[in-house]
């Protein structure tokens, strides 16, 4: 089975709710997508050096392993639908333009330790 990261960039829609927004990424929404067939850890970032210009000010980090990579996103889109249609997403994420391509990447090395 190969390992692959997949990689999302968003932003809160409104500043002064960025408390709520990071409680409900970390506590709804990751465990959400970590409920997804394959997916086996998640992490966040936070951009320490936020300008006007910039993607995006958090990032989000999944590993997954599967064997069909395509099939995978396949579910991971229902899984988002499935999400959405309890009422789990919230109105405060800024997620990339809907025209980009999702960031799937294969894992080339294995990760090394200090």
């Amino acid at each position: 089975m190969e390992r692959y990261l997949f990689v999302t960039h968003t932003d809160c829609a409104d500043p002064s709710r960025e408390d709520e927004f990071n409680y409900w990424y970390n506590n709804i929404h990751v465990p959400d997508m970590l409920e997804t067939p394959g997916m086996i850890s998640a992490t966040r970032w936070e951009n320490v050096h936020p300008r006007d210009n910039n993607r995006r000010k958090y990032i989000a980090l999944y590993e997954l392993e599967t064997d069909d990579v395509e099939k995978f996103d396949e579910i991971l889109k229902e899984m988002g639908r499935k999400s959405k249609e309890r009422g789990r997403l919230s109105d405060l994420i800024v997620l990339d333009p809907p025209d980009v391509p999702r960031i799937i990447y294969r894992q080339v090395m294995p990760t090394k330790k200090q």
